[in-house]
Formats: structure tokens, sequence, C-alpha cells
């Protein structure tokens, strides 16, 4: 698997004009936090990270490089974007310890055409992430699952899935991940003597003789 690099300075400007000025030359601030509490200002080029951001998920491991040559495995944690002006104005890092495990959740893919919704069933989705604790080399930035093979009135659960070994899942073995209903059909049934249902009948009525 690919790693995934990112280039940043450390910062030492700080407030409302540095950030200005910042943005203005093309780059983006933003704060790198440790497992420790240590926070440490930092700026990328902003075209770097927006190709970056494009091409990872919210569990993928990105190395930092910074000028001081320091090297960092991080998560893109969060990062505030304006909508108005197409943007992205901060951007906060995770960094963890490469040698320490890591609790976090990954993202599930489905992938494929299932035989059941061939077959006029309906893939109805389950989880969409599950928890795991592993090394951050060993994290997978997204898990694929396959639902080729998928019939009706069966399902996909965290315990099919295929995993490392190094990667040990929380989440409860039976939670399911997709299943393959029948799709609702409603039937209208008509009726060859409708004609004859649809007229009620008048009630009996008794003649009285007069004199």
């Amino acid at each position: 698997m690919e790693q995934k690099v990112l280039n940043a300075k450390l910062r030492n400007s700080f407030g409302k004009v540095a950030a200005k000025m910042c943005r203005a030359e093309g780059r983006t601030p933003g704060v790198m936090y440790d497992n420790k509490g240590k926070s440490i200002p930092i700026d990328v080029d902003s075209k770097d990270f927006v190709k970056l951001f494009k091409s990872i998920t919210d569990s993928t491991i990105v190395q930092v490089k910074l000028d001081n040559n320091e090297e960092y495995q991080v998560f893109i944690k969060d990062f505030q974007y304006d909508i108005r002006r197409d943007i992205i104005n901060h951007v906060d890092l995770y960094a963890v310890e490469p040698g320490k495990e890591i609790n976090t959740k990954v993202g599930l893919k489905l992938e494929g055409s299932p035989v059941g919704v061939r077959n006029g069933g309906i893939l109805e989705t389950g989880a969409t992430t599950i928890d795991v604790v592993c090394l951050p080399k060993d994290l997978p930035p997204k898990i694929v699952v396959n639902v080729d093979d998928l019939d009706v009135n069966q399902s996909l659960h965290v315990s099919d899935l295929n995993l490392s070994d190094a990667v040990k899942v929380l989440t409860a073995q039976d939670q399911v991940i997709a299943t393959i209903k029948f799709a609702a059909t409603t039937v209208v049934e008509t009726s060859e003597e409708s004609d004859e249902e649809s007229v009620a009948e008048a009630p009996a009525t008794e003649e009285v003789a007069t004199e």
C-alpha cells in the first residue's frame, strides 16, 4: 500500500492576520496534535492538501514531513471548509505513535452486483463502519466487501469479513453489513361480478291491504 505523504512547515505567526497572509501565499494553516496533548502549529501547501484529501479516507495514515526534518504519522482529524470561497481555511492533524496500537473506526465499502438483486430482491445496508484495534501500519484505509454472491434472504455479517490477524475487530460479530430482501409487491384483485357486488340489495317491503 502506497504511503501518503504531506510536506508541512512549522508556523511561527499566529492570529487572524497571520492566517490570512498564509492563505494569500497559497498555504493552509493548521495544528498537529499528539496523544500527549502537545500541539504543533503548521501550514501546508493548499493544493497539495486538497489533492491528498481527495485520495484518502478517514482511517488513512498520512506521513507528515516537517521542514525541521521531523516526521509524524497522522490522521486528518478535522478541517474548516469555506463553501463561499471554496477553500479549506484550517486543518487539524492527529499524530499517532508507530509502535502503539490505536482504537479507531474503518469504513466499509460494498462492491459488486448481488445475485439476489438480479433475482428481484433489494439490497439493504447495515453497518457502514467497524471499530478496530491495531498498529498504525496495519490499519486498512477502508474494507471492501464483495456482495456478488449474496442472494435473497441472505446477509453478510462482521464475522464474514476477511481481515488480517493484526487487526482486532471490536464490533459485534453478528452485526449485519448487508442483506437482500424480497421486494414488496401489491396485488390488486378484480372480480368479474363487481357490477353485481356494487349494487346493494333493496330491503323487502310488505304490502298492506286497505279496504
